[in-house]
């Protein structure tokens, strides 16, 4: 299939690429020179360069006013494809209201369109093993089953326009959550002199089993793979994080649902941004907090 990939930063990068070695004739660009020169792939002069003859065209942007610009107005990717009818796929995380707006404007253009984010962070970009949250027509999840498979391990269909992002704010405001009180555990661990192990062997199969201490444990030891063993380089930034929790609190706030510990955990990844960390993995909210602990009972 010939595959117009737009946005070729840390997870679009990899993610096109995955689809290249896969038989797949990928043409990248990215506003940025940069993130062109490194790709690695075939790229293409322009954007609109990119999207002549493309069969499916697929988004990574930064943000909902990016996926807005992008596809929006005279000039944006609706227009210039609707004659040709490819199928259109927006990977990005954004709030619900500009996926269905854009999603809307393909409808009645007569275009296939998915608003798909992902989960698995550059990792399973990398190893093609991402979860894709998808949302749009039956019609055009048919056309892309097999395209986002090629990406990723676990392929959803959570329902119409926007159910995609629903599902990746609704997913990634718990798992905020959960790894904040996963830290907060080991801190209190370590004042109480219990071994991180320990608690780690316990905790693991019991009740307070969860991904972010299983998988990803915010202390170094017990999960080898886990960023705390490489000093929380980001697998998935702080900063990243923070965004998505801000979606989650803008679409309660939309939505009249009540979530006062995702607003809590918000508060507390915009401090640890604020304090310099948000470059880092999001799991560094454990030493954040254990330098809370000493400042304060010093």
């Amino acid at each position: 299939m010939r595959v117009a990939f737009l946005g070729l930063g840390n997870m679009g990068r990899p993610m096109a690429l995955n689809l290249a070695r896969a038989g797949h004739d990928v043409r990248g660009w990215d506003i940025s020179a940069q993130a062109m020169q490194e790709f690695g792939g075939a790229t293409a002069a322009t954007r609109d360069d990119a999207l002549a003859g493309a069969e499916a065209v697929i988004s990574m942007l930064p943000a909902g006013e990016h996926v807005r610009a992008a596809y929006l107005g005279a000039g944006g990717i609706i227009a210039r494809v609707a004659s040709a009818r490819p199928l259109l796929i927006d990977c990005s995380t954004i709030d619900v209201e500009s996926a269905r707006a854009v999603g809307a404007a393909a409808a009645a253009a007569g275009l296939d369109m998915l608003d798909a984010p992902v989960s698995g962070g550059v990792g399973g970009a990398t190893a093609g093993t991402l979860t894709f949250m998808v949302g749009g027509p039956d019609s055009a999840f048919a056309r892309a089953e097999a395209l986002l498979r090629t990406m990723g391990r676990n392929v959803v269909h959570a329902g119409g326009a926007g159910a995609g992002q629903a599902a990746k704010i609704c997913n990634n405001m718990m798992l905020g959550v959960e790894m904040i009180v996963t830290a907060e555990a080991f801190v209190l661990a370590d004042k109480l002199g219990l071994d991180r192990q320990k608690l780690f062997d316990i905790a693991s199969v019991s009740s307070g089993q969860c991904w972010s201490l299983t998988s990803y444990c915010p202390v170094p030891g017990p999960v080898p793979a886990s960023p705390a063993n490489r000093d929380y380089a980001a697998g998935f930034a702080a900063a990243l994080m923070l965004k998505d929790l801000g979606l989650s609190q803008q679409a309660a706030a939309s939505a009249g649902a009540a979530t006062p510990l995702g607003a809590h955990a918000a508060r507390l990844y915009q401090a640890l941004v604020e304090a310099g960390e948000g470059g880092r993995d999001f799991s560094a909210v454990f030493p954040w907090l254990a330098r809370m602990a000493r400042s304060e009972a010093t």
